[in-house]
């Protein structure tokens, strides 16, 4: 046990860093989950998974609890597994290591997996304790979020027998969710022809230092993308001086914004000087751009072996153009909920494989028209460049109910937790809520969550006294179930 587990409220601290000692990234959460419906039979009480492998606790009501509704508590197994490039991680194998910073915990070089293992420990917190006033409870724990929602996506229909549920995948303390964006996944795949080399001289360049960030909650803000921004670094050097790719990539998981990108370039050594001069100058015109957004970006510049196979000239003038005009961040704020973005993109990852240039992209939006829109501009970037779109994946967004029972009741909560007014919002990041509601239409939602910062960053943090607040409306909330 690491020095979190002696923080308050105990059971969720506990259980929190039990989570971080089980690897558990996206598509590896079988140990997780199969240790959690362990210790379930364990505690004689119900545990179950679906043929998606969810899994689903049933805790029986606390005397005189027994005329109240039941109540679902719903989170995800999977964490988003990043690391800054210095951190020698497995995270098939290795556990997450969490220490106290003031008032946050981090992770040692890593994402913490508070998004969204602090939910799941209130969950398990909530199944262990044995002085919480609760109705019956119904612990849903999905697999695979962080990667297209594939656990809700083949979530068991008449298997939860509540109609209200508390999704616990919020991360910001007075806050009250009721309602997400949906989203697409988009591969769009650039065919490559290679040559052989006629060049005597390549250098690899690497972009990194940039802050990353959650793809939908860290759109908003000025965070670069990493492949992005090396894109134009390329095709702006190009304008300038001729040479050709052997090389390019970038970001690791679709739902983080990239926090490097590389690419290898090959040229005649008589450009080598006027190259690494145009690189210079770009590097301290981005410096002084983004020194308030990006403060840390670096670009290193290697020398390294010429390499037997490089892209033709047409395929690098292709690769690096359409990159560059890839649109990316926000295509369309809301009209009808104040400050937030309707619709918006983001290219997570970038790789060469099977003779093709690869992006891997996320779409969200608040509205169906928006992610139409955004194949619309995708299709017609294939078009231009010979490159082929698949569209996969897409989830519905989750539309607020205004008939809700359990909105109001977590708002009245919530403010007197607070002592002031919390917020009623839409997020753009994707809940697993609307997807929910298609298998299970009459289901009364709302989620909650302490305050996270990071997520999907080796900087991701979550704050402890929020924690503790959150804790507090959970089971307030838990002890003023409505009535059957």
């Amino acid at each position: 046990m690491s020095e979190i587990s002696n923080l308050s409220p105990t059971l969720l601290w506990q259980w929190f860093d039990k989570v971080c000692s089980i690897p558990h990234p996206s598509y590896h959460e079988e140990q997780l989950a199969n240790t959690l419906v362990e210790w379930a039979k364990s505690k004689q009480l119900f545990a179950e998974r679906d043929e998606a492998g969810n899994v689903l606790i049933r805790k029986p009501a606390t005397a005189g609890m027994e005329n109240r509704q039941s109540i679902a508590l719903q989170a995800h197994l999977d964490m988003v597994p990043q690391a800054n490039a210095a951190t020698k991680h497995d995270f098939l194998k290795d556990p997450i290591q969490p220490y106290i910073d003031g008032e946050w915990v981090k992770a040692k070089g890593t994402t913490l997996g508070a998004d969204n293992g602090i939910g799941l420990a209130s969950c398990m917190a909530v199944l262990k304790a044995n002085d919480i006033a609760h109705p019956e409870i119904e612990v849903l724990l999905t697999m695979s979020e962080e990667v297209g929602m594939e656990g809700v996506l083949g979530l068991r229909p008449n298997w939860l027998t509540s109609n209200i549920m508390i999704n616990t995948d919020t991360e910001d303390n007075g806050e009250i969710y009721i309602g997400c964006a949906g989203g697409e996944n988009i591969n769009l795949a650039l065919p490559l022809e290679y040559q052989y080399p006629q060049f005597d001289k390549a250098l690899n360049i690497t972009l990194k230092g940039l802050q990353g960030g959650h793809s939908g909650c860290d759109i908003h803000t000025t965070r670069v993308n990493a492949i992005k921004l090396l894109a134009r670094i390329l095709a702006e050097t190009l304008s300038q001086e001729d040479f050709q790719l052997a090389d390019i990539k970038g970001g690791s998981v679709r739902n983080a914004i990239p926090r490097e990108a590389s690419a290898t370039i090959v040229f005649h050594a008589n450009n080598q000087a006027k190259i690494t001069a145009c690189l210079a100058q770009l590097t301290d015109v981005l410096s002084s751009e983004l020194k308030l957004a990006e403060p840390n970006l670096t670009l290193l510049i290697e020398e390294t072996d010429v390499p037997v196979q490089i892209f033709t000239n047409e395929s690098t003038q292709k690769a690096i153009h359409l990159l560059n005009l890839l649109p990316n961040g926000i295509i369309r704020n809301s009209d009808v909920v104040k400050n937030v973005v309707e619709t918006s993109l983001s290219i997570g990852v970038l790789t060469v494989e099977n003779k093709g240039l690869v992006a891997t992209i996320l779409a969200r939006s608040l509205i169906e028209s928006g992610k139409a829109e955004v194949r619309a501009k995708i299709n017609s970037l294939a078009t231009l460049t010979g490159a082929h779109a698949e569209f996969s994946g897409d989830y519905p967004g989750w539309e607020p109910d205004t008939s809700s029972l359990i909105t109001p009741l977590t708002k009245k909560i919530y403010d007197e937790v607070l002592g002031y007014e919390a917020k009623i919002k839409v997020i753009h990041a994707g809940l697993e809520c609307g997807l929910i509601k298609k298998v299970y239409p009459n289901m009364d939602l709302v989620s909650i969550g302490p305050t996270i910062r990071n997520a999907h960053s080796p900087d991701e943090k979550v704050h402890i006294p929020a924690v503790e607040i959150y804790w507090k409306l959970l089971t307030k909330l838990l002890a003023q179930a409505p009535a059957k």
